[in-house]
């Protein structure tokens, strides 16, 4: 059964796992790819990736990108949202806390914060404006 506009926007700001994809050229299937977001009901959906990394040169040549989420307890249930790059701006230390704090326990934020930021290169955040969504909960299938 589909979801409401209000169980999507629900299910996608839990702290899923995403698979991104984005199209990856003539000749290529889509590069898909495990990546953490951030969204609030309403919003916009944003990533932090790499500047010079494929995957911010392949969203940049595209001008857009999806999300899946998906969970199989207590149902199976999966929202996929698709939509244009509204921006990309440069990272900030607080958005790398922002985003870290949401996927790992409070005692694991500053450790890996500071060794991402020291380590991972120059990093952007790229905004999403959820355009399509597909969403479904197959219940207690």
């Amino acid at each position: 059964m589909a979801l409401t506009r209000e169980e999507r926007e629900q299910f996608l700001a839990e702290p899923h796992i995403a698979a991104l994809a984005v199209d990856a050229g003539a000749g290529r299937a889509p590069l898909t790819v495990p990546i953490w977001y951030q969204y609030a009901p309403g919003g916009e959906v944003w990533i932090m990736t790499g500047r010079d990394s494929r995957k911010n040169e392949l969203i940049r040549a595209a001008g857009r990108f999806s999300l899946m989420v998906d969970r199989v307890e207590p149902t199976i249930r999966y929202v996929s949202v698709e939509g244009p790059v509204v921006r990309t701006v440069p990272a900030t230390l607080e958005q790398l806390r922002e985003i870290s704090s949401r996927y790992l326990p409070a005692e694991k934020v500053d450790e890996y914060v500071d060794f991402a930021w020291k380590n991972h290169g120059e990093q952007v955040v790229v905004h999403m404006r959820p355009e399509r969504w597909v969403s479904t909960d197959l219940g207690s299938v």
